[in-house]
């Protein structure tokens, strides 16, 4: 409420200039009526009768080149409010006078934008955000614009192809941008099963933006579907350098390629070269259920109890408590099996992904933030005691 009778004042103060430019000794009926409407106008702000006040100033208050921004800043302040419609209405009404600047014009155009957006009526502000463009007016902020509306209606081709005119025109980077909406139409291309476009579609990816791990993980996915386990493997192992946090994306299909091949050993070699560069609690439980496969339960359990000593971790006692529980019985046994249920109880109320710009918790990925709507900021969740 105080921030509208605030931003009012210049409206009334505006129409008493206006008032007062006027030659009083020519003054008419019509001169009488505007300031009569101009007090009533001011009543109104004095009872708090903000609504009414408005529609009096807006009505009384001609869309000039000198009052044309008090209009524009209650359009806005509309807008903020939630109140769309009535900020559409004065957007259209200065847009339609004819004495505005090329400049006021323009800025009308981007407000009316944003208002459609807001009211959810894309078409009509895509139109305006591309006649801006093409008026070379508030071009970057309509390509961003755009942007937005594209990914909200997923029309992932228009959206590449503005990307990059805003990568020609600007010196901020958006190729990590371009990459995950190549990656979009891929993911479309997969669900048709078009595996060849799909793959053509992530070339272009990794073209736009070479740490893309998304488009190394789709390249892999096709591969093993293809049973090419080699190739697989050689676009999984590619996360590694692009963004090592999210190895444990490619941990498992990494496994299931090297079982299909019949080299386990190999798998084995990786995960401890990961484990030693980058550390990591996905490595070390996969490199444990390997060792109780291929030795025993005994070696898995010493293995972690040496990367526990170094690496302590959640994640790793749990596990820890699950192989000594298949070792132990009596009142021993029910003792871990009660800590064993606290461990899990634990992580089940934690996240498994976090989005570092917004702080967007979720259980599963994404490679497009649902709260803040930035690509590429999910990353998972280290074990939250690793140190």
């Amino acid at each position: 409420m105080y921030e509208l009778l605030f931003l009012l004042l210049p409206v009334a103060a505006a129409s008493g200039w206006f008032l007062a430019r006027r030659d009083f000794s020519r003054r008419k009926p019509a001169s009488r009526d505007l300031s009569k409407h101009y007090f009533e106008g001011l009543n109104f702000l004095l009872n708090e009768e903000p609504d009414k006040a408005i529609e009096v100033f807006i009505e009384m208050v001609e869309v000039d080149g000198e009052t044309v921004e008090t209009h524009l800043a209650l359009g806005n302040l509309f807008r903020r409010r939630g109140e769309v419609d009535r900020a559409i209405r004065i957007h259209q009404n200065i847009i339609a006078r004819p004495t505005l600047s090329r400049s006021q014009r323009a800025l009308a155009l981007y407000e009316l934008g944003q208002d459609y957006m807001s009211a959810g009526l894309l078409d009509r502000a895509e139109n305006l955000f591309v006649e801006l463009i093409e008026l070379g007016e508030y071009r970057k902020q309509a390509q961003h614009m755009l942007l937005e509306i594209y990914e909200q209606e997923k029309d992932w081709q228009k959206a590449i192809d503005v990307a990059q005119q805003l990568q020609r025109s600007s010196s901020k980077p958006v190729g990590e941008v371009i990459a995950q909406y190549f990656c979009e139409l891929a993911e479309q291309a997969l669900a048709n099963q078009d595996m060849r476009h799909a793959g053509q579609l992530l070339k272009r990816a990794l073209a736009s933006d070479h740490q893309c791990v998304r488009a190394s993980i789709l390249q892999g996915d096709i591969a093993l579907q293809e049973g090419d386990c080699s190739r697989a493997i050689k676009s999984f192992k590619q996360v590694e350098h692009q963004g090592p946090e999210y190895l444990m994306e490619v941990l498992g299909p990494l496994e299931t390629c090297y079982r299909n091949i019949g080299k386990l050993d190999d798998y084995a070699e990786f995960l401890d070269s990961v484990q030693a560069r980058h550390g990591g609690i996905e490595s070390m439980l996969a490199k444990s259920s390997l060792l109780k496969e291929v030795e025993s339960n005994q070696a898995a359990a010493s293995y972690i109890i040496s990367q526990l000593r170094e690496r302590p971790s959640v994640r790793g006692l749990d596990r820890l408590i699950e192989y000594h529980i298949e070792n132990t019985e009596g009142a021993a046994r029910d003792d871990l099996y009660i800590l064993y249920d606290l461990i899990k109880k634990l992580l089940g109320t934690r996240a498994s992904y976090k989005c570092s710009s917004c702080g967007f918790e979720a259980k599963s990925m994404h490679w497009h933030c649902p709260s803040c709507k930035c690509w590429n900021t999910i990353k998972p969740v280290q074990d939250p005691v690793e140190s």
